[in-house]
C-alpha cells in the first residue's frame, strides 16, 4: 500500500517513541478520526514495529477532537464500489489489525474521549486496559445501512451477558462510559479532565508492567454507577426479546411489550429496527448467534467473508444505497472499512 505524503501536523496518525513509552495519537480531529486506508497502514506499522522493540513495554492510543474514532471511512467504499478488488487490501489489513490487536503481546491502553463507534471501537475494547469519561458514546451501527458487525464485533458482543450483543448489534443503541465499563466493554472510568493527568502518570511510569499501569490508571479512576434510566437496568426485558429466533420474532416480541408501563423506551427502539436494512439486520442477528461458538479467529474469519461480499454485492446493494450514503454522512455510521 503506497504512503501519502503528509506533514507530522497533517498526518492522519501519528506516532511518538517516548523512553519505554509508545503513543499512538489518531489525528483527523475534523474527520472524526475515520479508519481510512492510510490510518490502518500505519497502525499496523507502529504496533508491529513496536511489538518487535525490545525498549518499547507500554503502548497509549488516544485521539484528537471530540473524537476517538467515529469508524471506517464509508466513502472510500462507495467511490470505488465500481472495482469489485479496490478494497480488498485495506480489508484484509484490517481485519489482520483487529487480531493483531486482541492478541498484541505488550500492555495495551486506549484513551477514549468521545465518539468511539464501529470499527473505531476495535481500537477500545480488545486492549489490557480501556479508560473512558462521560464523553465516550459507543456504538456499532453497521447493521441499519445494510453492513454486518464487523471488526472483531461479532466475537466482542456475544461474550456479553445474556442478549445485550444482539441488542446493541442490531440496534446501534449508544452506550456511555459508565455503561461501557458496566458492560464490560471498557476498564476504567475517569472524569474527563483528569485524562491529561493519567496520560501523564502513565508516561512516569518506570515499566509498563501490567500491575502498575493498573496501579497508575486506578488513581483516577472513579466507581460508576447507572443513571436510572440507563438501558443497561432494562436487562431482563432486553433477554426476554432478543432472545427469539428470528428479526421478526424479535420485533413482535419488542411490539407486544412495547405499552407495558415503564417501557416507553421500546418505541425509539421499533422505530429504528424498522427503518434499517432487513439484509443487515438478518445477517448481524445471525453472525452475533454464531460468535458465541466461535473463537476469535474463526469470526474475524467469517466477518472477513460478509465484508468482501457485501463490498461487492453479492449479499446485498443495500449498504450503497443507504440514506447514509445519500445523505454523505460517511464517517459518522460506524464502520465499513474493516
Amino acid at each position: 500500500m503506497a504512503k501519502e505524503g503528509a506533514t507530522q501536523d497533517e498526518e492522519v496518525v501519528l506516532g511518538q517513541e517516548i523512553d519505554h513509552v509508545r503513543v499512538i495519537t489518531l489525528n483527523q480531529p475534523r474527520k472524526l478520526n475515520v479508519i481510512s486506508s492510510r490510518v490502518v497502514y500505519l497502525l499496523a506499522e507502529y504496533l508491529e514495529r513496536w511489538e518487535k522493540d525490545e525498549n518499547a513495554q507500554l503502548v497509549i492510543i488516544k485521539g484528537t477532537g471530540r473524537a476517538f474514532s467515529a469508524g471506517g471511512d464509508l466513502k472510500m467504499f462507495y467511490d470505488g464500489k465500481k472495482s469489485k478488488d479496490s478494497c480488498l487490501e485495506v480489508v484484509y489489513r484490517m481485519y489482520w489489525l483487529c487480531y493483531h490487536i486482541h492478541t498484541y503481546k505488550k500492555v495495551q491502553v486506549a484513551l477514549v474521549h468521545g465518539i468511539s463507534m464501529g470499527g473505531g471501537a476495535s481500537l477500545m475494547v480488545p486492549m489490557k486496559f480501556s479508560v473512558v469519561t462521560e464523553k465516550t458514546v459507543f456504538a456499532t451501527p453497521e447493521a441499519s445501512i445494510g453492513f454486518h458487525t464487523d471488526c472483531s464485533f461479532s466475537y466482542v458482543l456475544s461474550h456479553l451477558p445474556g442478549r445485550l450483543g444482539e441488542y446493541l448489534a442490531l440496534t446501534g443503541a449508544r452506550l456511555n462510559g459508565k455503561e461501557l465499563v458496566t458492560a464490560g466493554l471498557a476498564t476504567h472510568f475517569v472524569p474527563s479532565e483528569k485524562l491529561p493527568e493519567v496520560e501523564k502518570r502513565l508516561m512516569s511510569l518506570k515499566s509498563g508492567e501490567e500491575d502498575a499501569v493498573r496501579s497508575a490508571i486506578d488513581e483516577f479512576a472513579v466507581e460508576v454507577q447507572l443513571d436510572e434510566e440507563s438501558i443497561l437496568n432494562k436487562k431482563a426485558l432486553i433477554d426476554e426479546c432478543f432472545s427469539k429466533d428470528t428479526v421478526a420474532d424479535i420485533i413482535k416480541s419488542l411490539e407486544s411489550e412495547a405499552s407495558k408501563e415503564g417501557n416507553g423506551w421500546i418505541g425509539p427502539v421499533l422505530k429504528g429496527l424498522k427503518r434499517s436494512s432487513p439484509t443487515g439486520l438478518r445477517m448481524t442477528l445471525r453472525s452475533i448467534r454464531e460468535g458465541r461458538n466461535q473463537k476469535l479467529s474463526e469470526c474475524l474469519r467469517k466477518e472477513f467473508r460478509l465484508t468482501i461480499n457485501t463490498l461487492r454485492m453479492v449479499i446485498s446493494e443495500d449498504v450503497y444505497e443507504s440514506s447514509y450514503y445519500r445523505q454523505g454522512q460517511f464517517s459518522q455510521v460506524g464502520s465499513a472499512d474493516s
